[in-house]
């Protein structure tokens, strides 16, 4: 039900311009959960921009499918050549989305979801983009530590900012959001 939500208010928002769509929310919050069951059920019209970073990959991920994983200096140059929708540095990395990989996605006359955070997303405001906006949020903020505990990917000093990052991203996101039944 919530899936068929989705892909409605998407679909009828975004079609008739391509509309990039933001999906952003805090790590943990289940926004990867939701897009693979989103690209599964609408593969044909939706399409995912492969984001770059400079971190290292983690178990499982793949160079080209998860991120275009690159050197710090790399990114540097592309962002400052103007190749980058939106860039934002975490954790000591940089992770961003470029022009690039968002005309590779339209180019197959797919809607293009963007997965990025609340720098990512207030960059992206600053452009003239006319893309759509969903935040996705956790049940509450115990259900997001117990899930990031439960991955075992962070340091502890990894999983403080991620908690930080995420405290400050609900906040933001309650003061300034629109919930799902609101967009329609």
């Amino acid at each position: 039900m919530f899936m068929r939500q989705i892909s409605s208010i998407i679909r009828r928002q975004a079609m008739a311009e391509l509309r990039p769509v933001v999906i952003s929310g805090p790590s943990g919050a289940g926004k990867s959960t939701l897009l693979k069951i989103l690209f599964k059920e609408y593969a044909t019209i939706f399409g995912f921009s492969v984001s770059h970073t400079t971190r290292s990959p983690r178990t499982g991920e793949e160079n080209g499918k998860d991120y275009h994983f690159v050197s710090r200096e790399e990114m540097l140059r592309g962002i400052a050549a103007g190749e980058f929708v939106e860039s934002a540095e975490f954790s000591g990395h940089l992770y961003g989305t470029s022009k690039a990989a968002v005309q590779t996605v339209l180019s197959k006359n797919q809607i293009c979801i963007l997965d990025i955070d609340m720098q990512g997303v207030r960059n992206i405001k600053k452009t003239d983009w006319s893309a759509i906006y969903i935040s996705i949020q956790p049940p509450s903020y115990k259900v997001l530590e117990a899930r990031l505990k439960a991955r075992q990917t962070e340091t502890e000093e990894g999983l403080r900012r991620r908690l930080l990052a995420a405290k400050l991203d609900m906040e933001f996101r309650n003061r300034n959001g629109k919930k799902l039944t609101e967009m329609n």
